[in-house]
């Protein structure tokens, strides 16, 4: 059994597999409107870099028939490509760190500044329609790219969730195993349950699960010793940005991961497809991390836990140096020990 489709485009509307419902309910979002897209990437409704880009490229889409972004039906053609690019501004202020979600909304703008008006609207779907498609392109090459560094492994950890509910197929960090396991050679999967939102726990487990993957999971705090002890001989992860020289922004949690890995002599590898490098930036320092609400850490599903009078920091993503990278796996090939070098003659093979 396999995990149904994250999101599609169908009529006119972007339909999700809402996530903030996963494992309990398998229940589904209709979005009509360029807000309903941006409340629901924002609220996490969709998540994961490649997701988010793709449902934010259909959400652009919707501004055609979007009532609240028009109010009349005789616009100038500069009033109906400012509608469109007014769209793109809002989406892209969504959300903050994943640089996918840019790299989805500037190819939309590329469409809204070349394109005669009148053949717009088609213009703007059929390009959300290509950036799905290259995605599941791109899922299928990672999980062939990285299937050989764990073939060998017999059991992996993975962080937050980097499979089909993140992109619009096989995901990044789970492509190569169900790569492996559609050759009966899969790895058994350690998947930590990535507090404070849980979607190790909730979703990578669920979809793995689904597929008939060997999944396990554990609390955050269980890998350290479990790496000791020998069970866990890898990890991976996803990414939702990467600098020009390899320092890598994932879910908040992946960098204490990678220093556990390192001293435990573990290869940590990072799945991701190549618009989810930003070239622009050299160090993960200047990565912006996204803050989110308070309640996610202290009153998780409703249920208060943190005293009113305590502090609560809820940074979303953290950043792991490059040097605790011991391989980039991407829909063109693998980046070993990732340098600037490397990665620029990654981009330039």
């Amino acid at each position: 059994m396999t995990a149904p489709e994250t999101l599609r485009f169908e009529d006119h509307r972007l339909i999700l597999i809402d996530q903030t419902k996963l494992p309990g309910e398998l229940a589904e979002l209709v979005c009509t409107t360029v807000r309903q897209t941006h409340d629901a990437i924002q609220r996490l409704v969709v998540r994961g870099a490649p997701a988010i880009g793709i449902a934010a490229a259909y959400g652009v889409c919707l501004a055609a028939s979007d009532s609240a972004a028009s109010e009349s039906s005789d616009d100038s053609p500069a009033d109906e490509r400012s509608r469109y690019i007014d769209a793109i501004d809002y989406l892209a202020t969504s959300r903050p760190t994943a640089v996918n979600l840019f790299w989805a909304l500037d190819r939309m703008r590329h469409v809204v500044e070349s394109t005669p008006v009148e053949k717009l609207n088609d213009a703007l779907v059929a390009e959300a329609k290509r950036i799905h498609d290259e995605d599941r392109e791109m899922c299928h090459a990672i999980g062939r790219n990285g299937a050989p560094l764990l073939s060998e492994i017999d059991t992996v950890l993975t962080h937050c969730n980097a499979g089909g509910l993140a992109t619009s197929t096989w995901g990044t960090a789970l492509a190569p195993i169900y790569h492996l396991h559609q050759t009966g050679n899969a790895p058994k999967v350690i998947a930590d349950e990535t507090r404070p939102l849980l979607q190790g726990g909730r979703l990578t487990a669920w979809e793995l699960s689904q597929a008939g993957v060997d999944v396990t999971v554990i609390t955050d705090s269980m890998s350290g010793s479990l790496m000791r002890q020998g069970v866990i001989q890898a990890v991976i992860v996803g990414a939702d940005r990467i600098t020009a020289r390899g320092d890598v922004a994932n879910k908040i949690g992946t960098y204490p991961v990678a220093v556990l890995a390192r001293h435990h002599g573990i290869p940590f590898y990072v799945a991701a497809p190549t618009n989810t490098f930003d070239l622009e930036l050299d160090s993960g320092d200047d990565i912006p991390i996204e803050q989110r609400g308070r309640d996610e850490v202290a009153a998780p599903h409703g249920v208060g836990i943190v005293p009113d009078a305590a502090n609560v920091l809820n940074p979303a993503f953290d950043v792991t140096p490059a040097e605790l990278v011991t391989a980039i796996i991407t829909q063109r090939g693998v980046i070993h020990q990732p340098t600037a070098e490397a990665i620029a003659r990654h981009f330039n093979s």
